[in-house]
């Protein structure tokens, strides 16, 4: 349980840095804390929908894909889709938020 949440933290620190590198526009005005949770974000809604799209074709090297491991290796596919949703995620909290540079 405890290595889950260390993961889930750590990779949702790393898409969620780089879903910021590439959402369009001026990003860096959100906490670092909302970048992670737009990171893991990213990553459940990206691996869910990457799996609604493409998963499920077959049996991989003895095990059942499922949302969370449809290949064999590193799903770098699956990857590029966590990183979109959390640049859209990143958008979105950025236009809520609405911080800004300049303060008062």
């Amino acid at each position: 349980m405890l290595w889950t949440i260390i993961v889930t933290l750590v990779g949702g620190l790393i898409i969620g840095l780089l879903g910021k590198a590439v959402a369009p526009g001026d990003r860096d005005h959100i906490p670092l804390w909302l970048t992670v949770v737009c990171g893991i974000v990213g990553m459940i809604l990206g691996s869910l929908v990457y799996w609604w799209l493409f998963g499920g074709n077959g049996r991989f090297d003895g095990h059942e894909p499922k949302w969370d491991n449809a290949t064999n290796g590193i799903d770098w596919w699956r990857h590029i889709w966590q990183i979109g949703v959390a640049a859209v995620a990143v958008m979105a909290a950025a236009a809520l938020t609405g911080r800004n540079k300049t303060r008062v």
